[in-house]
């Protein structure tokens, strides 16, 4: 069931790159990231609400609450930097390079959470990279 989470989790994030461009003709990209993040937060917390678990709350540990926020952190960075590079870019340039998102990730798996790097990530890490950079280039 994972896969078709992660097919719709790509499909939903190429509709952000091309709703986002289309939208952030004339907007502050800083503004533009504040109202997307805006809506996000409504539509989080309305799942939430609607499927009960905000009941859950006081059971979030502490390390989970530190890691949540700096992920949360990270996540507010991508996004104004990414909305500033579709402000002054090509979304057709800007989302390969920012799909190397993609390889950093299986690199930080490896590294921080010691996933096994298997010979299959390696050259699909690699394919993903000088795809992206012949797209972006």
């Amino acid at each position: 069931m994972w896969v078709v989470f992660a097919l719709l989790s790509a499909v939903f994030a190429a509709l952000t790159a091309i709703l986002a461009k289309a939208g952030i003709t004339g907007v502050n990209s800083n503004l533009a990231t504040a109202v997307r993040t805006a809506v996000v937060l409504v539509i989080a917390w309305g799942v939430v609400f609607i499927t009960g678990k905000h009941a859950e709350i006081p059971n979030i540990g502490r390390k989970s609450w530190l890691f949540l926020t700096l992920s949360g952190c990270a996540t507010g960075l991508s996004w104004l930097f990414y909305y500033k590079a579709l402000q002054s870019g090509e979304a057709s340039k800007v989302v390969p390079i920012d799909k190397l998102s993609v390889v950093m990730a299986m690199i930080m798996a490896f590294v921080i959470l010691g996933e096994k790097a298997d010979l299959k990530s390696i050259v699909g890490g690699v394919v993903i990279t000088v795809g992206a950079l012949i797209l972006a280039l």
